[in-house]
């Protein structure tokens, strides 16, 4: 199997949907595998139009898998958009903020669709699947406003962006154990029809980070990535929605023994806190620069094509422009978001100091046992080691600047 084959139904039928997952028009849109979580007993929120798991037992518990062994997470609820066509590299080139036609078939890369005014649209994964045929992976939240960005944007190209959200589930294995549990899943290939043991341990013991590989479960197409928003290693599969239920509970039986669980939101929450990676609408924002953020790296100014967004990124924010950076507390009263920073250390009542900046993610650090927090502080604050207070309920708490992530994962 090509990497290429898991979307070529779009040439036929380009806006084809797939069974099990409830139309866009759906108020209340559940996961394939909203039975399978029922039935594990998952506590449900709603996020972003989608019912989805926020725990099965206790954040804790599923934080400390991830972090020790390995999680599986249902992130059906992402926006899968597929740009395809003989000008599908330089369309999105055009449309986004890095250098896509650069990358090569299987590598993945994070990049940000901006605004024609700088901010931030939302921030994207990636995958280059073919010579001529692009994934592009969106928030849900932004679902809608990612889908017709990229068709305005592709519209003046020989390329065409398809949503196929409906079409795909996504299944995450994040943690230290990931590869050795997926490596005994049964009916996972590479390559259809390629022998399945050794052949899989070999491709995904060897699939670089950020990278991609075609494969298949039980001779269904699937895209598996080596991607995550854990700060672990792990692995994103992509697959048809009716396959996503075997996956699961396949991987739930493999992975017991090695201290998998189902993991939910709220521990994908923390996770991602204490990696240091930013989430739209508390990091990220239309009103956000990429420098502000961190981000700049992100942003390919030394491609020779025009892209939306360009002159204003290169103009940049004013110069007083808050600036995105992370906070360590003593004790262990978590600040959360949009707490007011102030410039007063002293742990006390609130001083009627005006506030400098605002808290955008935070928590008390399972793996840590310390508050930490993500803020945009004014430059002249944002200096590691700086100390400043946060007020949380009605008391000052000193918080400490310090770099970015938290956590850092050894590496073998």
């Amino acid at each position: 199997m090509t990497t290429g084959e898991l979307v070529t139904r779009l040439e036929t039928d380009p806006h084809g949907g797939g069974a099990g997952v409830v139309s866009h028009q759906a108020s209340d849109r559940v996961s394939p595998l909203h039975a399978v979580h029922t039935a594990a007993g998952a506590t449900f929120t709603d996020f972003a139009g989608w019912r989805m798991p926020v725990r099965y037992s206790s954040e804790l518990a599923e934080h400390h898998a991830v972090r020790t062994a390995a999680g599986v997470f249902d992130l059906s609820h992402m926006a899968e958009i597929i740009v395809i066509g003989p000008e599908a590299a330089a369309a999105l080139d055009y449309a986004l903020a890095g250098n896509m036609s650069a990358m090569a078939v299987g590598q993945v890369r994070y990049s940000l669709l901006l605004s024609r005014t700088g901010g931030i649209v939302d921030d994207l994964v990636v995958c280059r699947t073919g010579d001529t045929r692009f994934l592009v992976v969106a928030n849900a939240v932004n679902h809608r406003v990612v889908a017709a960005e990229l068709r305005d944007r592709t519209a003046s190209f020989d390329a065409e962006a398809c949503d196929e959200s409906d079409g795909l589930a996504l299944i995450a294995v994040q943690g230290p154990r990931a590869l050795d549990v997926l490596v005994h899943v049964p009916g996972i290939s590479i390559d259809r029809g390629s022998a399945q043991g050794s052949n899989v341990a070999q491709h995904l013991g060897g699939l670089g980070y950020y990278r991609s590989i075609a494969g298949s479960f039980r001779q269904d197409p699937a895209l598996i990535a080596r991607t995550g928003y854990t700060g672990e290693d792990g692995f994103e599969i992509f697959l048809s929605p009716h396959s996503a239920v075997g996956l699961w509970e396949t991987i739930i039986e493999v992975g017991a023994q090695s201290g998998l669980v189902p993991v939910g939101l709220a521990s994908r929450d923390t996770l991602r806190l204490e990696a240091g990676m930013p989430l739209y609408g508390h990091e990220l924002s239309l009103t956000t620069f990429p420098v502000q953020a961190g981000l700049d790296r992100v942003v390919n100014r030394g491609k020779a094509v025009d892209f939306v967004g360009r002159s204003a990124v290169e103009e940049g924010p004013p110069a007083d422009a808050p600036v995105l950076v992370g906070l360590i507390g003593g004790g262990k009263r978590a600040a959360r978001a949009h707490y007011p920073v102030r410039a007063s250390s002293a742990e006390s009542a609130v001083t009627d100091d005006a506030p400098i900046g605002v808290v955008t993610s935070g928590a008390l650090s399972p793996s840590l046992g310390v508050p930490i927090a993500m803020a945009y502080l004014p430059a002249r604050f944002a200096a590691t080691g700086t100390v400043v207070a946060v007020d949380i309920r009605g008391t000052s708490y000193p918080y400490t600047v310090t770099q970015l992530p938290f956590y850092s994962r050894k590496k073998n």
